[in-house]
């Protein structure tokens, strides 16, 4: 019996739903990517503790798989254990009358809704990113003149030795699409956010501003995983992008969207390579036209 097919059975005795070569293509909004060596879906502290201790005992790497919302997944798939975190980890609670603390495996949507439930204020930039909660506090996710960091307490982890810990605001190194978390090799487990009573029908109204705004300038309709580049120093990179008369280029089934020239979108079945290919392209004609040096923001497994 191989290091995979043990974990697969400390992870079937421990009652996780487990899945051998699994598509990652249909756990990614961009729908690329090639198979899952092991696909582990976690529900509580003890299943992934265990599990992590298993992947290091046995050397297998292993990743946390959120929304799949920022990920480009390679063509030949991903060797070793994709963990997504289900059951427990989706739990959302109010703590105070102004704070949740909520599980890293939930929907950034469902958190907006948690809020807007309680009037409380603070996260309407969020509605329509489509992310899990601890992807946003990974990446200090943001939009609109929004981020995490406005709103995090805290963010609860885990090692991969299986130790639960805490870090606060201040020890998070919270910056333009950044955390610790980018450095440290720990799992995000939960998030506390603090946020500001108000009236919900003005919170209301701002979500569904927000996300009309995101239906007219973005490009839904397709798989994609959203903007591509960061936003360089002094300029935007859509609109360099679009400067350069990319708008509508293609390389295979990947191409710039029409729509927003920050996205490249997947007409049909684009694969990992053909999107690899079109950002290198942008990347250069931004460079040579522009003198802007574009860096990718979307994750490259």
């Amino acid at each position: 019996m191989n290091s995979i097919s043990n974990i697969k059975t400390l992870a079937e005795s421990l009652k996780c739903n487990c899945k051998v070569n699994e598509p990652m293509s249909i756990h990614t909004t961009f729908k690329i990517g090639g198979n899952a060596e092991l696909f582990i879906e976690a529900e509580t502290n003890t299943q992934l503790a265990q599990i992590l201790k298993s992947c290091n005992d046995n050397s297998i790497p292993f990743m946390i798989l959120g929304k799949g919302s920022n990920l480009l997944v390679n063509d030949e798939g991903i060797i070793g254990v994709v963990i997504s975190l289900a059951g427990d980890f989706k739990k959302i609670d109010l703590l105070d009358n102004n704070t949740i603390y909520c599980g890293s495996g939930a929907s950034l949507a469902k958190l907006c809704t948690k809020a807007l439930s309680c009037n409380l204020s603070g996260l309407e930039f969020a509605w329509g990113i489509p992310g899990s909660v601890g992807g946003a506090a990974f990446m200090n996710a943001g939009a609109y003149s929004g981020e995490m960091k406005d709103v995090i307490v805290s963010v609860t982890h885990m090692t991969p030795q299986g130790k639960i810990e805490t870090l606060k605001k201040d020890e998070l190194n919270l910056s333009y699409r950044h955390s610790v978390y980018k450095e440290n090799g720990f799992i995000i487990i939960g998030v506390t956010v603090q946020l500001k009573n108000d009236d919900p029908a003005k919170i209301r109204a701002k979500m569904d501003d927000f996300m009309n705004r995101r239906k007219s300038k973005q490009p839904l309709e397709y798989p994609s995983a959203g903007s591509v580049f960061k936003r360089p120093e002094g300029a935007f990179a859509g609109t360099l992008i679009e400067q350069c008369n990319l708008k509508g280029v293609s390389v295979g089934d990947a191409q710039v969207s029409e729509k927003h020239a920050g996205f490249i979108i997947n007409t049909g079945n684009a694969t990992c390579k053909d999107v690899c290919s079109l950002i290198k392209k942008v990347q250069e004609t931004v460079k040579k036209e522009t003198g802007y040096t574009l860096e990718r923001e979307i994750i490259l497994l």
